[in-house]
């Protein structure tokens, strides 16, 4: 599943004031003493989790930026890394040929906004392939099924309900895991003997956030036409209170997600 370039745009600025600042200096203490570090970025999108973590590592690193979609790796190349960091970009498809984003030298793997859109079997595979490797792994923004709406509406529930129910849904590597991936890789890899750091990283929109509330409720209500049994009057009646209120200033939302730091126990 690939996302629009308008969309990860729009969601960047949320994205990285979400991040989970004890999670992120676990991980930037555990880099301190690398001389050099060898970053590969699964599902990179444009960049944002470069953008998001580079600049806070001291050391000089180069990134590997790996995506199967050529037009967001095209404008990921455009971006200016910060001083001491260099990238490239690599097209693979990673529902298919993961072990080939893996191969050679790797110091840390890391992802955002992915675990929660693949299967089981897909995350079993990407936890093996790390933990045989010792590989550190960062991964954050995997959505946990939390939401909270402002002001409430009777329909909330049955809407998030669907909304889980979605997320399930084949996103190209198989049925999803959705809001229990995260702590589904925890669990993975604390049974390799990894050391796991986490914490949520909660989207927070206030009512000044007005237009990416506009694109997350739009997104909600297409869940529960695609997935639910509400009839369509209702799920119109709901939106368009969800949009009246963003246009009043009245709306807020929070969105649970969750960030983890994993690394093989006894290495620094």
């Amino acid at each position: 599943m690939s996302f629009s370039a308008e969309w990860l745009a729009l969601r960047e600025k949320y994205d990285a004031r979400a991040r989970n600042s004890s999670v992120l200096d676990t991980l930037i203490a555990f880099l301190a003493d690398k001389h050099a570090l060898r970053v590969v970025d699964l599902a990179c999108g444009t960049g944002s989790t470069l953008r998001a973590v580079a600049s806070k590592i001291t050391v000089s690193q180069h990134w590997q930026l790996v995506d199967n979609n050529l037009s967001l790796l095209a404008r990921a190349s455009e971006m200016k890394p910060p001083l001491g960091v260099t990238f490239s970009t690599t097209p693979i498809d990673i529902g298919y040929d993961l072990e080939a984003a893996l191969d050679g030298p790797v110091d840390l793997v890391t992802t955002s906004a992915l675990l929660d859109l693949v299967s089981e079997p897909w995350l079993e595979r990407l936890v093996t392939e790390i933990g045989a490797r010792q590989i550190p792994f960062y991964a954050a923004l995997s959505y946990d099924g939390r939401a909270e709406m402002s002001p409430p509406h009777a329909r909330d529930a049955a809407i998030l309900e669907a909304v889980n129910l979605h997320q399930r849904g084949d996103k190209g590597f198989g049925p999803a895991l959705g809001s229990t991936a995260a702590k589904t890789a925890i669990v993975g890899f604390d049974s390799l003997g990894y050391s796991v750091v986490n914490g949520t990283a909660d989207w927070v929109f206030d009512r000044a956030d007005r237009e990416i509330q506009r694109e997350v409720f739009s997104g909600w209500a297409n869940a529960m036409r695609e997935v639910g049994d509400m009839p369509l009057a209702d799920i119109v009646e709901w939106l368009t209170f969800r949009r009246d209120e963003i246009a009043a200033g009245r709306s807020s939302l929070r969105v649970g997600h969750v960030d983890f730091f994993a690394r093989p126990t006894g290495s620094r």
